[in-house]
């Protein structure tokens, strides 16, 4: 592989690191709260926002907390993790320039462009749109990557 395209892989090992580390900490901070009220909590961050509980978005809130239960919260905690740990294989995989893991970020970001592109057009939002060219680039440098693999090397 030519230098800037390890170097462009070896980017998205980072932000493949950086997604694992983000959901990482989310899993944390589901299990750090597993034990704790959570309707009492949800009831103080609507007062806390100055939100009347009974008007429709602070209502539709609290109701799905007060349906959350400890089983739900272990599987998502859990749920959390196995991706996180997902991401961190791959971005492992990336750095190593391991042609597997340029296959699993391939199709990883591409599984995921047709509801970025369908949230781009029901709902524009400059995050939205963001998050759709990143995962179209990643997309792009992956299959130059593989691309790139196939040919053959021409003799030194």
């Amino acid at each position: 592989m030519h230098y800037s395209d390890t170097r462009a892989v070896r980017i998205i090992a980072l932000i493949e690191a950086a997604k694992g580390f983000i959901v990482l900490l989310a899993a944390t901070g589901i299990l750090a709260f597993i034990h704790a009220d959570w309707n009492d909590l949800a009831a103080r961050l609507v007062r806390l926002s100055h939100l009347n509980p009974a008007s429709k978005y602070p209502h539709i809130f609290l109701d799905a907390v007060s349906h959350l239960q400890q089983p739900r919260l272990l599987w998502m905690a859990g749920g959390a993790a196995a991706y996180s740990m997902l991401r961190f294989v791959e971005a492992y995989g990336l750095f190593r320039e391991r042609a597997w893991a340029e296959w699993l970020a391939l199709i990883a970001s591409g599984l995921f462009i047709p509801a970025e592109l369908n949230e781009v057009i029901r709902r524009p939002s400059t995050l939205s749109f963001a998050v759709l060219v990143v995962n179209l680039a990643i997309v792009a440098v992956m299959a130059h990557a593989l691309w790139q693999r196939r040919r053959p090397r021409p003799a030194s």
